[in-house]
């Protein structure tokens, strides 16, 4: 997945710089609308990677998942019921699936890894109303809206996946921790 986003990232900006000069030596409407939405998909995945990378770099999956910021509200439990976060939460992609492989990692990095996507995406959420700044120079502020919250609804859903599937994780942690604590109470088994 990290691959395909790169070159699609690299892909939309490719097509912005070329639909932007194709304008300014020919203005025509339609080129410039191709250009002004290959920005914005450009924007979206940029920003992605840049945000991703960003909090990698400060956070090294590191994160205290035992902080009430991470912990589930009362309400949580309830509206994911009502998502229907079970159904769908497996066929999410992954950016880098191996961060969130138990054969390759042990369930502590899974959670901090798991706490660290969340606070990615809750940035990219509020980083996806940035493009409504450019309808202040291209007007149509209803598409400029529509594709800010379609964005924003996306990597929530991904802040739901990680909020949903952390309790499960933690439950692993504390039951790996119980067999290691009897194991050492009882060597011989």
């Amino acid at each position: 997945m990290k691959k395909l986003m790169i070159i699609a990232a690299a892909a939309a900006l490719a097509a912005f710089v070329f639909f932007t000069v194709l304008y300014f030596l020919n203005p025509f409407g339609v080129i410039l609308s191709l250009a002004v939405t290959f920005g914005t998909i450009a924007y979206h995945f940029w920003m992605r990677l840049i945000v991703g990378y960003a909090v990698n770099a400060v956070m090294h999956n590191r994160a205290d998942y035992t902080r009430g910021i991470y912990q589930l509200k009362p309400f949580e439990r309830k509206l994911y019921s009502f998502l229907k976060v079970k159904v769908w939460k497996d066929k999410m992609p992954t950016f880098d699936a191996d961060r969130f492989d138990s054969s390759v990692k042990s369930w502590d990095e899974i959670a901090q890894a798991m706490c660290q996507a969340e606070i990615v995406h809750k940035i990219i959420v509020v980083l996806s109303f940035v493009p409504l700044l450019f309808s202040i120079w291209f007007g149509d502020f209803p598409i400029f809206l529509i594709t800010s919250i379609l964005a924003a609804l996306f990597d929530l859903m991904f802040v739901i996946m990680q909020r949903f599937n952390r309790p499960r994780v933690i439950r692993m942690i504390y039951i790996q921790k119980k067999r290691r604590g009897a194991r050492a109470a009882n060597p011989r088994n």
